[in-house]
């Protein structure tokens, strides 16, 4: 198993958060993982994304020009990354923002509406979890269970009540997408 991975969107969307999530993941499951980061001096507001390699075996590069997996949060971000999607791959979008939607027939999209589904569980931080429980539902790559430890991990002590909300949010994001 290898899944080369990117998540793009505005910084404060929770896009490298989600990456690091996914790859501390992964290493609790003894994959291989990269976890390479590119954002802009203007952090808030600012285009980032974060690209992820999760493998059974080594990782030859970090560097990839196309992906098995596409997560876009914006126009920009889908304006710049579908085309890198390879052929058969997958592109997940979340609708709020996105004026023109993908026009790609060669590869799976999946509509996720993370963005409505937040505000309905009335909290906007939970944005980032919605949609890597749809792509956790779409590309099981890790455990939900890993994600939770992953989490715990990576949240401070002080944020730790978050975790069950957090939960909720991921299991919402995979019920978003349908089967």
């Amino acid at each position: 198993m290898k899944e080369e991975i990117i998540i793009a969107g505005f910084g404060g969307q929770g896009v490298l958060s989600m990456g690091k999530i996914l790859a501390y993941s992964g290493l609790m499951e003894d994959k291989e993982v990269t976890w390479m980061p590119s954002y802009g001096p203007e952090q808030r507001g600012g285009t980032a994304n974060v690209t992820v390699i999760l493998s059974d075996e080594r990782i030859s590069s970090p560097i990839l020009n196309a992906f098995d997996t596409v997560v876009v949060l914006n126009q920009q971000s889908l304006d710049r990354f579908e085309s890198k999607v390879k052929p058969g791959g997958v592109l997940i979008y979340d609708s709020y923002g996105i004026h023109t939607p993908p026009k790609r027939t060669d590869i799976k999209v999946y509509r996720v509406d993370a963005m409505e589904a937040s505000f309905s569980l009335k909290s906007a931080k939970s944005y980032n979890m919605i949609v890597l429980g749809a792509l956790l539902k779409i590309k099981p790559v890790v455990t939900i269970e890993s994600v939770l430890k992953a989490l715990k991990k990576t949240l401070p002590e002080r944020h730790w009540n978050l975790l069950p909300q957090n939960e909720d949010a991921l299991r919402r994001g995979m019920a978003l997408v349908a089967d």
